[in-house]
């Protein structure tokens, strides 16, 4: 049973923020000033799985960091928008090119950046810790902080709800 009071069957597409979703909020820097954003590995499961299973998903995400390319990459996921100083031009483009609803979509958003795109999408979700805007605006908010499994907790009940979590033994490797 679903924590989300959303029609699950519905959803073919995810599409995530970076700083503050797939990574914490708090951010080291390096010595010269650049960030140095950590990855949750649980996340990483549940995103290379939906990208096997043949879900649509995007990162959209202002940041300017190569290594969040090549992150995501391995991951299966080609979608990947750094830069993006204004996400939903972004965010409606990629849906046309996907053939994909808002209702079809996922999105997770953490601040004010993402809320004209979680105003869009059919499932606007939140991690625990986002900016109450963002939570304001989620139909759904992960019982987990951004960047410690909110980004796993919505793909893995989605997948569930749909009979795809763990389906077979391509779930067993990465």
């Amino acid at each position: 049973m679903s924590a989300i009071n959303y029609d699950l069957s519905k959803i073919k597409g995810f599409v995530f923020d970076v700083d503050g979703v797939l990574s914490p909020s708090l951010i080291p820097m390096s010595d010269d000033g650049d960030p140095q954003r950590m990855a949750n590995v649980k996340d990483g499961y549940a995103l290379q799985l939906a990208a096997k299973s043949g879900y649509q998903i995007a990162i959209i995400t202002g940041c300017k960091s190569e290594a969040i390319v090549n992150r995501f990459r391995t991951l299966g996921i080609h979608d990947i928008y750094i830069k993006a100083s204004k996400k939903i031009g972004i965010f409606e483009k990629w849906m046309q090119e996907k053939g994909l609803s808002p209702e079809q979509i996922v999105y997770m958003g953490d601040d004010i950046p993402d809320l004209a795109c979680m105003r869009k999408a059919g499932l606007p979700c939140a991690p625990r810790d986002a900016a109450w805007e963002a939570r304001e605006t989620a139909e759904y908010v992960s019982r987990f902080d951004g960047g410690y499994g909110c980004v796993r907790d919505v793909v893995e009940q989605v997948m569930k709800a749909q009979g795809n979590w763990l389906l077979d033994d391509n779930a067993l490797t990465w």
